[in-house]
């Protein structure tokens, strides 16, 4: 996802530090012994861009699962999430993959 997300602010032209821009990732795995599975992902992104870019990076933030395809190969069994903090000139928002296509908060 962290690749598809940079590939879809590129496609848009929003300009971005590629050293600066980061993304954590949380598992949990259930079972005991030698049986386990990854239960759910969850993708913490951090970015900074220019403010300009808010509208078309949110929207870029919203559909960027739709076009991985390591998500889409996999989003049946593991619930995948995502959220990320957007630095936008003095501005800080959060986004969430639960808001899908709602304001940013």
């Amino acid at each position: 996802m962290y690749g598809t997300l940079a590939g879809a602010l590129s496609g848009r032209k929003i300009r971005f530090n590629r050293q600066t821009y980061s993304a954590t990732v949380d598992g949990r795995i259930t079972g005991i012994g030698k049986t386990i599975r990854i239960e759910s992902i969850a993708v913490h992104y951090d970015i900074t861009l220019p403010p300009e870019a808010r509208v078309a990076a949110s929207r870029a933030f919203y559909v960027h699962p739709q076009g991985c395809p390591a998500h889409q190969s996999v989003k049946a069994a593991i619930a995948i999430t995502w959220d990320a903090t957007l630095h936008l000139g003095d501005e800080v928002i959060t986004l969430s993959s639960g808001d899908e296509g709602a304001t940013e908060s």
